[in-house]
């Protein structure tokens, strides 16, 4: 009875290792997934002249909640 007792908890402590690192596997793939993104959208970007700050606040209804930098 002892070692299905201990089986029982090894396994738990298992699996409960196991669901932690899937977790922690799935948030770095979607790190990963956003990094491509904002790596293609620099790419596409290039060039392009880019939104003076104070238009950016405005547009942002942040005028003029924001100081300046």
């Amino acid at each position: 009875m002892g070692k299905i007792s201990s089986r029982r908890k090894a396994a738990k402590v298992n699996l409960l290792g196991l669901s932690a690192e899937i977790k922690r596997l799935r948030e770095r793939v979607q790190d990963l997934e956003d990094l491509r993104d904002l790596r293609g959208a620099i790419e596409r970007d290039a060039g392009k002249p880019g939104i003076p700050w104070n238009q950016a606040r405005k547009q942002l209804g942040l005028w003029p909640l924001v100081p300046d930098p």
